[in-house]
Formats: structure tokens, sequence, C-alpha cells
């Protein structure tokens, strides 16, 4: 499955049955920390956080779908801060047979863009 880009998450944010996937920690998705490079702290609007540590803690596909909270085959975009993560997060959701997708300009790219929302 193909990345995803800035202009397509914009887009399908409000999008029922999309879950939007942030596997950095509780802390950077809070915005109690995160990098200097980044403008703003927080997570995008209605993401859930999942750290990459938990879902790779995993052991079968049935936990970590339990940890998503969605059913098979629903569409998951995962991010962190630079997209490195977040890959690899993606590779763990096919693995338990989402429909994952990579946000690959994630929170860094996204605190960015002033016109964006934040939580």
């Amino acid at each position: 499955m193909a990345d995803i880009a800035l202009d397509e998450l914009r887009g399908r944010l409000d999008e029922p049955g999309l879950v939007v996937l942030d596997v950095r920690t509780q802390y950077e998705f809070s915005g109690a920390a995160g990098a200097r490079c980044d403008p703003r702290q927080g997570h995008i609007p209605g993401a859930l956080n999942v750290p990459l540590e938990r879902l790779l803690q995993s052991s079968s596909a049935v936990q970590v779908r339990a940890l998503v909270g969605a059913a098979e085959g629903t569409e998951v975009v995962a991010y962190c801060h630079s997209g490195s993560r977040s890959a690899f997060a993606a590779q763990v959701l096919r693995a338990a047979g989402y429909d994952a997708r990579n946000y690959v300009g994630s929170w860094h790219e996204w605190s960015a863009d002033a016109s964006l929302p934040v939580e």
C-alpha cells in the first residue's frame, strides 16, 4: 500500500472508518514533550495514540487489533515525528490485517503548517 501525503490526509480527517494512529510516546502525543524543530506540539485531531513500543510488545494480530480497536481490513494511517517509527508500525499493522499506510511527513510536517488543526 502506498504512503499517504499531507493533502490526502487533510481531506480525509473526518472520514468515517479511517483510523489515524499516532505511534509516538504519550508525552509527544499530549504535547508535554516533543522535538524542538516542531513549531507546535500535540497531535492530529481525532488521532488514537498507541506507541510503537506497545505495538511491538503485542504477540499476535489479535492483540494488535485490540490496541487499535478497529476491525480487520480497516484503513489505518500511522504517523510519528518523521515517518520512521510509523513506517515500521504500518508493517506491523498490515501483518495484523489492516489496510495500513504511513504518513511520511508525520508530525514534523503537520506541525509546521499553521493552517492545520492541532489537539
